[in-house]
This record gives C-alpha cells, sequence and structure tokens, in this order.
C-alpha cells in the first residue's frame, strides 16, 4: 500500500504512515475514529466542502490542477470535486469543450497525489459526475433518458446500464455520481419529469434499487467493488410536484401523500441497498424548505429508516435559503439552518459551508454537529476504497469506453424503451424487396438530429433517425427529406434563453416539406421537443417548465399541412414530457414514442419502423388530454375526476399503456392464497399467450386496490410487474409476489398498519385493461 509523503518533520510524517486509519485491515469505524483524532478542527471543515465553478483558482493557464494553487488556497485539503470531466466549471461543452479521456484520468490522478502529498493527513478528494442516463462526459455511453428506461418496465435492464455507466466513471477516477432520481413525477409541466422513472411510486422504487444496485452492487455491504461507485439519490423530497410545476416551487403536499407517493422510493432504496448519499431537494413543504428540514432529514430519514449515509445540497441549496426563500438574513445562517438539519457536504463550491469556521467561533454551531458529518463523509471515502488507491493505474479501460459493449447496451436499451401508442395497422413498414422502389418521406425537426436530453454525455458517434432509416433500407426504397419545421433557434441544453424559431420561416419550411413529401408513399414524421423545451429550469434565467402540454411551435401545422397530402402518417415522438398531443393522437396513422433514446435511437427506431424490433414498452406516466386535467395521475382518490362540462375526464394515454404488433390473451388471476393475515403477501399467477404472428413482449401489471378503509385510499395501486418475451404461440405462466406491506396505509392516527377486509386485485396489460379477482386480509 503506498503511503502519503507528507511535507513535513520526519518523525511526524513516520507517525501519520504508521497510523491505523490507514490500515485496510481495521473496521471502517475504526479508521474513522483515528483520523478524526488526528485532524484539526480547519482540517475537518474542509471535508464539508467541494469546488466546481470555483476551480479556475486550482487550474493553471492550460485549464490544468495546479498542486501550488490548491495549497495555497486548501491548506487543509477539500472534502469534493465536482466534476473533474469539465475544463471551467460549468456552461455548454460546445463553448469550451470537455476533457478527453486521457485529460481526465491525469486530472484527477494529480488531484488525489496533491491530496496524497501536500496536505497533512492525506486524505483523498471524493470526485463526483452526473450519471443521469450514462456518464455525462466526454466519449462516454449514452443510453435513454430516464423516462425512456422507466418505459422499459425491465428492473435487470436498468440495473444494467447502470452498471455501465458506473465502470466507465470509475475507470476514470470518479468515485460517487449524482444519479439516480427517485423523484415521483406527478406534473408534466415540470421541465425534470424527463429526469424520473415516472408517477408511481412501486415501480419508481423498483427502478431505482436496480439503479444503485448497478452502481454500487448488490446487497447492504457498502464496500465498493471494481467499477462500483458511490449513488446519490435524489431529491427529498416533494420535487416531483411543484406547484405551478415550476422547478424548486414549493411542494403543497400534505404528510400522508408524502408518505404514501413520495417516500416509497427513497425508502425502498435506503432498506434494500447501501445507498452512500441523498441529496436534499430545493423546495419547501409546509413553509420548510427541505435543506432547513430537521424532520424530513433527520427524524424521517435517520430516524425511522435508519439511515447512516451522507446527506449532501442540491447544487447551491443552502445559501439559496437566504437569497430565494426568505428564511435566513445570510449565507452564515442558512450554514447553520442546514448543518442543524444534517447536511454534511455543501455543492458545488461549498459558499455556505466556507462560513462554518466562523459560527464555530461565535458558538451558533457545535463541534459534536462538525464532527457528526465528518464522520460521515469519511465513512464513504473509507468505503469507497479512497485511501487504499484513489488513483488511476491502467489508461485501457477508461480508453475502451463507448465501445462495442457499451454501444450494444445502448441500443437494446433503446429498443426496449420504444411505445407503440397507436397502429392503424400501417406499421411495420415492410422492408422492400426486388419490387419497386417505393418513396418514404422523413420529414420533421426531430429526424435528423439525434436528441440526448438533459445531464447528457457526449458519445463518440451518435445515429439520428434519418441515418437509421437509410441504414436499413439502403437502395430498396427512395427516403426524401425535409426538416419541416425548426422548433427553437437554439437546442443547446445549457444555453439560457430559448426563442421559438420565426413562424413565418416555418411557413417556408412547411411547404417545402409538403412537397418533398407530394409523391411519398408512406411520411414519418418526427416531432416533439428540443433539449430546451422541456428541461430542468435552474435559474431564474434559466427556464424549462411550461405551462402547456401540447407541441411548440408550428410543428401541429406541419402535420395538418402534411394529412392534407392524403397520405399515411407515422408519427414518431422525441420528447422529454408525456405526449400531449391530441391532434396526432386522433389523426395520425400510427405512433411510435422514443422519448430521448440515447445515442443508438436511430437504429432502434429504424429496425422498429421496419419490424425488425417489436415495440414492447409501457408508459410510466398518465398522458393528459389537456393542460386543464393536470395533475393527472392513474392512483387518484376515489372522489376525483368525476368530470369536466365540454371536455373527457379520462386521459389521452393511461399509466402502463402500449402496444404491439402481435397480440397477446391475458388469463384471469389467480392468487397462491384466497385469504392471507396482516404481514403476509401473496402472489398473483396469470397466464400469458402470444395469440399473434410476431414475437413480441407484454408487461403483465397488477395492481390492488382497498376496498373499504379508514382512510382513502387510490382507486388502484401498482403492487407488481414483469416484462415477458413470447414467441408465436407461445404460452407462459407468470407469477408475481405482492408484498406483505403493499396491503398497509397510514392510518388517522399516521400509524403504518393493514386494516383487515377484502381487496380487489387487478392483473392486465395497462392500469385501464384489467381483470379482477378478490382477496381478504383476515383478523
Amino acid at each position: 500500500m503506498s503511503q502519503p509523503a507528507i511535507a513535513q518533520d520526519v518523525e511526524t510524517a513516520r507517525s501519520m504512515a504508521d497510523a491505523p486509519y490507514w490500515d485496510a485491515s481495521l473496521p471502517v469505524e475504526r479508521r474513522v475514529a483515528d483520523l478524526m483524532s488526528r485532524m484539526t478542527a480547519e482540517e475537518k471543515l474542509a471535508q464539508m466542502i467541494s469546488t466546481w465553478t470555483t476551480k479556475g483558482q486550482v487550474q493553471d493557464s492550460a485549464d490544468f490542477f495546479d498542486p501550488a494553487r490548491a495549497s495555497r488556497l486548501y491548506p487543509d485539503g477539500i472534502g469534493f470535486f465536482a466534476r473533474p470531466s469539465d475544463r471551467t466549471g460549468g456552461g455548454s461543452p460546445r463553448i469550451v469543450p470537455p476533457r478527453s479521456i486521457e485529460e481526465s484520468v491525469r486530472y484527477s490522478n494529480a488531484l488525489q497525489k496533491w491530496a496524497r502529498e501536500e496536505t497533512r493527513l492525506g486524505i483523498p478528494v471524493l470526485t463526483h459526475e452526473e450519471a443521469l442516463h450514462g456518464l455525462a462526459a466526454q466519449d462516454a455511453t449514452s443510453f435513454p433518458q430516464a423516462i425512456g428506461l422507466a418505459s422499459t418496465w425491465d428492473p435487470d435492464l436498468v440495473r444494467a446500464v447502470n452498471d455501465h455507466a458506473a465502470s466507465e466513471a470509475r475507470a476514470r477516477g470518479v468515485f460517487q455520481v449524482l444519479s439516480p432520481v427517485v423523484d415521483v413525477a406527478r406534473d408534466p409541466r415540470w421541465g425534470r419529469i424527463e429526469e424520473t422513472f415516472g408517477e408511481d411510486p412501486f415501480l419508481v422504487s423498483e427502478m431505482g434499487v436496480a439503479a444503485v444496485e448497478g452502481l454500487q452492487g448488490l446487497g447492504k455491504d457498502p464496500t465498493l467493488g471494481e467499477g462500483q461507485v458511490l449513488a446519490t439519490l435524489k431529491h427529498m423530497t416533494g420535487h416531483g410536484q411543484p406547484e405551478s410545476g415550476t422547478n424548486i416551487g414549493p411542494a403543497q403536499i400534505s404528510e400522508r401523500t408524502l408518505r404514501e407517493m413520495f417516500f416509497p422510493p427513497f425508502k425502498e432504496v435506503v432498506d434494500r441497498t447501501a445507498i452512500a448519499s441523498v441529496m436534499a431537494s430545493y423546495n419547501e413543504i409546509d413553509g420548510i424548505p427541505s435543506h432547513s428540514s430537521r424532520w424530513l432529514l433527520d427524524d424521517v430519514l435517520r430516524g425511522e429508516w435508519g439511515y447512516r449515509g451522507a446527506v449532501v445540497s442540491d447544487y447551491s441549496a443552502i445559501e439559496e435559503m437566504a437569497s430565494r426563500h426568505k428564511i435566513a438574513e445570510d449565507v452564515p445562517g442558512t450554514a447553520e439552518l442546514a448543518l442543524d438539519a444534517g447536511v454534511d457536504v455543501d455543492f458545488p463550491d461549498g459558499v455556505a459551508y466556507r462560513t462554518l469556521a466562523q459560527l464555530l467561533d461565535e458558538g451558533r454551531i457545535t463541534q459534536q454537529q462538525v464532527d457528526r458529518a465528518v464522520e460521515r463523509i469519511l465513512t464513504m471515502k473509507f468505503n469507497a476504497g479512497l485511501f487504499e488507491d484513489p488513483f488511476v493505474s491502467d489508461m485501457a479501460p477508461a480508453l475502451a469506453s463507448n465501445t462495442e459493449q457499451g454501444i450494444a447496451l445502448a441500443r437494446r436499451a433503446a429498443e426496449k424503451s420504444l411505445i407503440l401508442l397507436k397502429n392503424d395497422g400501417i406499421l411495420p413498414l415492410a422492408v422492400p424487396g426486388d419490387g419497386p422502389r417505393p418513396t418514404i418521406a422523413v420529414i420533421g425537426p426531430n429526424a435528423d438530429v439525434a436528441r440526448l436530453g438533459g445531464y447528457y454525455g457526449i458519445p463518440r458517434d451518435t445515429v439520428t433517425p434519418l441515418e437509421g432509416i437509410r441504414e436499413l433500407v439502403g437502395d430498396s426504397a427512395k427516403i426524401v427529406h425535409a426538416p419541416g419545421v425548426k422548433i427553437t433557434l437554439n437546442d443547446d441544453w445549457w444555453a439560457d434563453e430559448v426563442e421559438l424559431a420565426d413562424p413565418e420561416e416555418n411557413r417556408r419550411l412547411i411547404a417545402q416539406a409538403v412537397e418533398a413529401a407530394r409523391n411519398a408513399d408512406t411520411i414519418l414524421l418526427f416531432v416533439g421537443d428540443t433539449e430546451q423545451t422541456s428541461r430542468e429550469g435552474w435559474a431564474d434565467a434559466h427556464l424549462g417548465d411550461r405551462t402547456g402540454l401540447d407541441l411548440v411551435g408550428e410543428q401541429n401545422v406541419l402535420f395538418e399541412a402534411l394529412r392534407a397530402l392524403g397520405k399515411p402518417i407515422v408519427a414518431v415522438l422525441v420528447n422529454g414530457r408525456p405526449p400531449s398531443y391530441p391532434a396526432l393522437a386522433e389523426g395520425a396513422d400510427a405512433i411510435l414514442e422514443t422519448w430521448y433514446a440515447g445515442e443508438q435511437q436511430g437504429h432502434a427506431i429504424a429496425d422498429a419502423l421496419f419490424g425488425r424490433v417489436n415495440p414492447g414498452g409501457k408508459l410510466p406516466v398518465t398522458v393528459a388530454r389537456d393542460v386543464g386535467q393536470v395533475p393527472n395521475f392513474y392512483n387518484y382518490k376515489p372522489s376525483a375526476r368525476r368530470g369536466y362540462l365540454f371536455s373527457d375526464v379520462t386521459p389521452l394515454y393511461p399509466f402502463g399503456f402500449g402496444l404491439s404488433y402481435t397480440d397477446f390473451a391475458i388469463g384471469a388471476p389467480q392468487l397462491s392464497s384466497s385469504a392471507i393475515r396482516p404481514g403476509q403477501g401473496v402472489t398473483v399467477r396469470v397466464r400469458v399467450r402470444n395469440t399473434g404472428a410476431l414475437a413480441g413482449d407484454e408487461v403483465v401489471q397488477v395492481y390492488l386496490r382497498d376496498d373499504v378503509s379508514t382512510v382513502t385510499r387510490p382507486v388502484k395501486e401498482l403492487a407488481g410487474f414483469r416484462r415477458v418475451t413470447l414467441a408465436p404461440g407461445e404460452e407462459t405462466l407468470v407469477d408475481i409476489p405482492i408484498r406483505a406491506d403493499a396491503f398497509a396505509l397510514w392510518n388517522r392516527d399516521m400509524k403504518r398498519v393493514v386494516e383487515p377486509g377484502e381487496f380487489t386485485i387487478m392483473v392486465g396489460s395497462s392500469s385501464q385493461d384489467l381483470q379482477e379477482t378478490k382477496l381478504t386480509v383476515s383478523q
């Protein structure tokens, strides 16, 4: 084991090199205690801060890490370092390109060498990157956006995707990622809905657990293995249903709804994995911003759930309790509130926690509070193996990222994320043969671009839908292309200003598209969003939420103009929010939802359109007909959804919905027992048969309803699911367990109990197409 070359007298250096905290054979708790006993107050406080936008202060003129500058600025070390892959700490990679793989590795190694050799105790730095749908860095594999991964209803696939992202991050010397997002999203106006696993707490829980297992490994052992990274669970909580749909807006949510809908994914991850860190949310709940909520972060997270890891801040959220929430007079006041609530780390630059020394001197915080936080931070670092080997010694694994294995996984994930929303029989298109060459018009603003969505990496190559279609059909068909319209003048997710394209120019583009498609046999219309029309609104000058849900700009005009030609139209949706597009839903001959399907989207979409892949994804959200229906989720209470004057109360597409090129017959549900006792679960068995002519996937979904209860319960709740693949004529028995806690509720005294009575168990292919049976929970 390499020991730190401490830059001080030989005797002190020898005592540090032989200190128990360097002994990997000792329990982590003893190593932490030994190191804590040797740390000064200044060294402890240094562990609680990070740098990102200020990283230029520790870099030379070539933007490389400068140990001399680091020592002057951080003589006591530093706890965290944000996004070593970027050069300047924020901003668009189109303006300042990120570091290459080689540069990132050399940078991380230089950072750790400085920490090891030029700080007194040699405490390594914990680096982190974004990895929402693949590592967000240069030449990293880009997978479907989170809402697309949720549409697979395949936890094993989500686990594999995150395992791959972890391996690419770790190969570059990164030991922590800020993912997954397990916010339950219940407002489609919110631009961050694309970053979530959808609206249902059970689905989000299963996908969230799988994501953490992929990043950190299976089980409860907190020690990282080879190719693993520390996950960060975010955002705790209520973030997914902000007031008016605007990011970081107040979450007007009762404690009951928090416990029923928003807490479960966080608790499931805490219960079932070795999650290392939890990120607090920007929003307030009942007047208390999450970063100052002792009830949320201490009483519930650490008290009720027994969480022992660290709590990290969202970027700049602590100081915003003064600038935005107005619950503190100044930045030191926000640091006092956050530390008291249990926030251990101040991301990204430690603006608030750099005032902790002042607060200690003034007696406004205690050394015990600081020590608790630092113990959690050091525990993370020991469990990550940073004290044993923080360096990248072999560049080969990092250079091998985004190559054959990642590309194949990205393509498979894209294929499984696709959802067929409508089909009058036009799909799948026939691959042209030896006969006359058909003409296929590929039209739309999203036809010849590979949209990746927010928090994206930069893969070595991307495949646009147009490229995928041309490669698949080759010379056997004539492909004509026109953009039809431009959505926004710029599609840079990082850029602040969002300006819709000029309507007059779009009218000219529409006319050109109509002419291009006039002699076509089939029109493939690619519409939806850009990375600017649905995104995180992280500042007053950087917005991403919307009041409307329909297509923006002149996209509907384009559709109607093409529809007037009388040609078959297949609408292919490339978007980040649920597709509330009523004109397309009514008028298109077929609709394929693709979300942002990652770097291999072009191949996956082409394969689906031409039948080489049978779409089997299902909606992880309810799609509203109109923004006036919002919030519109499937697990509503019995008194909701009575109806509207002059409008339909039903959704445009229900939660769990998705068609196939084949047909499935799902038999009546059979229970392993018709009666159970509180604390017991039950298994639902159904027979599933592919009655069509093509192989395909079906997602068998199990819902339940508590028929009579002392508090109101949802009309139905997802309790289990399984995606199965069947050949034509193939039949299988599917067993889906319902866990015992699925029958529990929070009673009038806010106690978690199971009330005896009758439950309705429902099984089907969506939240609307269901067969029922009854289950009795006895005394």
